[in-house]
């Protein structure tokens, strides 16, 4: 007879530790398949429509900008209607796992076709082709907002103490961390096997090596959602959701009037913008102001990425007199460090070197930053 374990938890209550992991490891999956695919967006899409299907920088930029607009207005929308969503389908499977799905369908339906040749239209005229890909775009952002929403809400309704509902948001980020490494790993293997990768450069004709990698992180991506689908159930108390609604609404007026709230908002949208706009442009100063070849967009990313996680380990480890605001001027330092020395370097030891010191430094900053604004200001 398999022995069942049983763990001691606040307020005396006792659950289930398989069961327990069961559910981590259920939910955590779920948000696989918006980890690989923000990675890619965020780290190949300017190169991919600027370098190799040869839109303008500026036609590039705007698509960019296009999708980011979309994104900021879709997920205070789908964050207002996923806490009202009532009907028989919702009741049944659980209203947040709804808006789950039907992100991730939005995600499979149109992320492929952003990280291909236009199909049909490949020959147009580069502004027509535009509003093929803006229409894909804007799917993608409104399926990725979706996604996101819905699987950070549901952590309240799976957990009713904060022991689990920690675990769940550190599972979470745990595979928030496989998903960017395993797309920078694929992408380097892809363009490994496939061609020079050591020495040449990314070029229209590796329009072919991108999509393969989408198919390959989609893969799992999907693999991932089907996964969280089946293992993770909601629960459905609607009339507590209510009263937790009601009560929350006064929670929200108090919140807002705090100016703390605004301060440390601006301060991490701040470190937000100076860690994706990193994240945008360094594979286009890699390709276009060092001449690098193609090798470098998926080893740099990676060294950038295993920097930043080990910047995470340091500061956990660091001792409780060091406070969040001097771990903030340590990240900032570590930034502008990495900013002026892309400003003055441009030798061969510069380019084989120590550009991985510099990428490590900025990455450095931007997860120490992070951290470190997305508490109250001490």
């Amino acid at each position: 007879m398999r022995s069942v374990f049983r763990e001691k938890i606040m307020d005396n209550e006792f659950v289930d530790i398989s069961t327990s992991l069961r559910l981590q490891l259920g939910y955590g999956i779920g948000h696989v398949l918006n980890d690989v695919c923000a990675s890619l967006w965020f780290t190949y899409f300017l190169v991919f429509f600027h370098l190799v299907l040869e839109f303008s920088a500026s036609q590039a930029g705007k698509l960019m900008l296009i999708g980011q607009i979309v994104d900021a207005l879709s997920t205070p929308f789908v964050g207002y209607c996923s806490d009202r969503t009532d009907n028989i389908v919702s009741l049944r499977y659980g209203r947040r796992k709804l808006w789950h799905l039907f992100g991730t369908a939005c995600v499979l339906g149109s992320f492929p076709f952003i990280f291909s040749e236009c199909i049909g239209c490949a020959l147009s005229h580069k502004w027509a082709q535009m509003f093929y890909f803006a229409a894909f775009i804007m799917i993608f952002q409104i399926g990725w907002a979706a996604v996101q929403i819905s699987h950070l809400s549901l952590i309240p309704e799976l957990a009713d103490n904060d022991h689990t509902r920690t675990h769940l948001t550190a599972v979470r980020y745990g595979f928030t961390v496989f998903s960017n490494l395993f797309v920078y790993i694929i992408t380097w293997v892809v363009l490994h096997v496939t061609g020079e990768c050591d020495k040449q450069q990314v070029g229209p004709g590796d329009a072919w090596k991108f999509r393969h990698i989408v198919y390959i992180v989609m893969g799992v991506g999907l693999v991932a959602s089907i996964v969280f689908h089946l293992s993770v159930r909601e629960k459905n108390s609607y009339q507590c959701q209510e009263q937790l609604m009601e009560h929350g609404n006064q929670t929200h007026c108090s919140f807002f009037r705090r100016p703390i709230m605004y301060q440390v908002a601006g301060i991490y949208m701040s470190t937000r913008l100076v860690a994706n706009v990193a994240q945008v442009l360094i594979p286009l100063y890699l390709h276009l102001t060092l001449g690098l070849a193609a090798r470098a967009l998926a080893v740099v990313p990676l060294a950038m990425y295993l920097g930043s996680l080990a910047a995470a380990g340091v500061q956990r480890l660091a001792p409780r007199a060091i406070t969040r605001k001097m771990h903030y001027a340590f990240g900032t330092a570590c930034a502008m460090t990495g900013f002026v020395w892309i400003h003055l370097e441009f030798d061969d030891n510069y380019k084989t070197y120590y550009i991985y010191v510099v990428a490590v430094l900025i990455d450095v900053a931007e997860n120490v930053s992070e951290d470190s604004a997305t508490a109250p200001l001490e």
